[in-house]
């Protein structure tokens, strides 16, 4: 399975939710949510009342669809998350939330998880000193992510950082807007972490 590539305002509407995919396009009435609140397709618009299997594979696709990982890799966290201490859903989101490109996006040095995670890619971040471009890297507390010298004038980061007061940064990072760095202050808990997301389900789902 590829990673997908069409329209992601189709992804919010198939999820009947904003998943703020688009990045500050979501905050505007250009929001697929706020014209189109209905399922894609020719049927979109009788939503058919799920089933309890069905309910549960919805919050797994809708999860995966708003960190951008795919099945294997979204089972792997799992799998992580289930040995660890504590709740499994609640792992499972701070591991996704751990990912380098999340910290970037929920930062505010890129307008979206996808923006987010081209920017690692493409070398823009430094951990703790040393250049990292993979997007799944997990950072731990104490981490310091900063911008690279020779990036701070790249058009996204600049872009992001002026908009960036829409959103806020989360209590569990310290942004210093002079230096662009971030650093990890504590592991998210769950109030840091998506409210519009009901991990039981998911946990259910992979528990059957």
């Amino acid at each position: 399975m590829a990673r997908y590539v069409g329209p992601v305002c189709r992804l919010c509407r198939r999820e009947g939710m904003k998943l703020f995919l688009k990045g500050y396009r979501c905050f505007t009435d250009k929001c697929a949510i706020e014209k189109r609140n209905y399922a894609p397709g020719q049927h979109g618009q009788k939503r058919p009342k799920l089933s309890e299997y069905g309910l549960q594979l919805r919050e797994k696709e809708k999860v995966k669809r708003i960190y951008g990982v795919l099945e294997r890799q979204f089972k792997n966290y799992f799998e992580r998350g289930e040995k660890q201490k504590g709740i499994t859903g609640e792992n499972l989101l701070r591991l996704l939330e751990l990912r380098l490109d999340t910290v970037v996006y929920r930062s505010g040095l890129g307008s979206s998880m996808k923006e987010a995670r081209q920017l690692v890619r493409h070398s823009h971040f430094l951990v703790n000193g040393k250049k990292v471009d993979i997007p799944s890297y997990q950072v731990r507390v104490g981490d310091m992510i900063q911008v690279r010298e020779g990036s701070r004038e790249v058009e996204p980061i600049k872009d992001a950082r002026r908009r960036s007061e829409q959103r806020g940064v989360p209590a569990w990072l310290d942004l210093d807007k002079e230096s662009l760095a971030v650093a990890v202050k504590a592991l998210p808990q769950r109030e840091d972490m998506p409210t519009n997301v009901q991990e039981q389900l998911v946990v259910e789902l992979y528990s059957k």
